[in-house]
């Protein structure tokens, strides 16, 4: 096969890119493009030679010409796609402009890949697509993955689409469904648990929930009903898939991704203000958890719903501390809240949850809240290079 010459749109800090060197290290990113000037500096750091142009897509004045030399493999991650507005949303104007030329090219890329957010599969944005593609003779996949498909220990289901120009369809394809796992994890046994209405113990937390009461952030949009709390806010069901989920021995423990404690840790761990007004709120995990909730660009900044925090008091016990804590005094309640010694998790360390090596980094003048809204609104890198296999087959 020819070396891909591939080209990225909404580049960010280069996930796509790290997952082609993953995937295809012989490819070649002719060109990134994003209009995101800080995440633009964190792609330059991490890979200086590949031309960024940092203005929009529609605004590219060579943009139609490059993408008619773009041969073999045509990148798109297309960011979150305003939902609420849809089409109409400002955020789609460039979405749509890509459609638009698409049929239009001299020469059709031969590979697209996308990624975006949960939800993107009910938008308008989303059937514009399909109908294009199928009007340019493309053979495509849909996904919903999530990296604890992979044995990763964190929820961050996404929406996923390959395609491929003028070919065989998949051998895996299925026509008007998005499938929840990789074409070789028992698809096949999978749907037909699904169709039996059976809940297999086997199935992912991300797969038994693909329905509407889960946000695009990964966040639950359920209300807690009164009663039946154990500790913190958390039901009883809650509890049992929270002990589901630490007890699957095919996902990875949170400790493989996590630094070694130090003096600089002290910078990350949650401020009493926030232990006291939170606490009840919390997505607690320790090192030896098997999960963790999906971390949004607001981690750090703000405490709800934003990712898991890390209990590194690992001996304190939960039940313990949140015994009656709220009959306390606001002193006393706070010192119970100090036992368990809670952090955010470090940039880093997200940064490994996400697939990132060790040498990708950010430059020095990047800080740690903005490192936080960087991989917040990043992808998952080994998901996004096992997708480019199954494409490239």
């Amino acid at each position: 096969m020819a070396a891909l010459r591939v080209l990225e749109l909404y580049s960010g800090i280069g996930g796509m890119h790290q997952a082609l060197k993953e995937s295809c290290p012989s490819a070649e990113v002719v060109a990134a493009v994003d209009v995101n000037t800080l995440a633009n500096e964190v792609y330059k750091h991490n890979f200086p030679s590949t031309p960024l142009w940092a203005k929009t897509i529609e605004r590219q004045a060579c943009s139609r010409g490059l993408l008619d030399k773009t041969r073999m493999l045509n990148t798109l991650q297309t960011g979150e796609i305003g939902l609420q507005g849809d089409v109409s949303d400002p955020r789609t104007k460039s979405f749509l402009y890509i459609l638009d030329i698409l049929p239009r090219l001299q020469k059709l890329p031969k590979y697209l890949l996308l990624e975006n957010v949960k939800g993107f599969e009910c938008s308008s944005a989303r059937n514009e697509l399909l109908r294009t593609l199928e009007t340019c003779g493309f053979k495509y996949q849909e996904f919903l993955l999530s990296p604890t498909c992979l044995g990763i220990p964190n929820s961050r289901l996404r929406y996923f689409l390959i395609a491929k120009l003028h070919q065989e369809p998949f051998p895996f394809q299925a026509p008007g469904q998005i499938l929840p796992r990789f074409p070789d994890q028992d698809l096949e046994d999978l749907f037909e648990n699904k169709a039996a209405g059976k809940d297999s113990s086997s199935l992912s937390y991300e797969e038994k929930n693909l329905d509407p009461n889960i946000g695009p952030d990964c966040s639950s949009k359920k209300s807690l009903p009164k009663g039946t709390f154990l500790f913190k806010l958390e039901t009883v069901e809650e509890m049992e898939r929270k002990h589901t989920q630490d007890n699957d021995s095919s996902i990875q423990m949170l400790k493989d991704f996590l630094e070694e404690e130090n003096e600089e840790m002290s910078q990350y761990f949650l401020p009493p203000k926030s232990l006291l007004r939170y606490a009840f709120l919390l997505d607690i995990v320790k090192p030896t958890c098997r999960r963790s909730t999906c971390f949004t660009k607001g981690y750090g900044h703000y405490v709800e719903g934003t990712g898991s925090v890390l209990q590194t008091a690992v001996d304190v016990q939960l039940e313990s501390v949140f015994k009656c804590i709220e009959e306390l005094p606001e002193e006393e309640k706070l010192m119970k809240l100090s036992t368990l010694k809670l952090r955010y998790f470090t940039p880093r360390e997200i940064a490994n949850l996400h697939g990132f090596p060790l040498e990708f980094g950010f430059p020095d003048k990047v800080t740690i809240k903005q490192c936080y809204r960087l991989l917040g609104n990043s992808l998952n890198v080994h998901v996004v290079a096992k997708l480019i296999s199954v494409l490239l087959g």
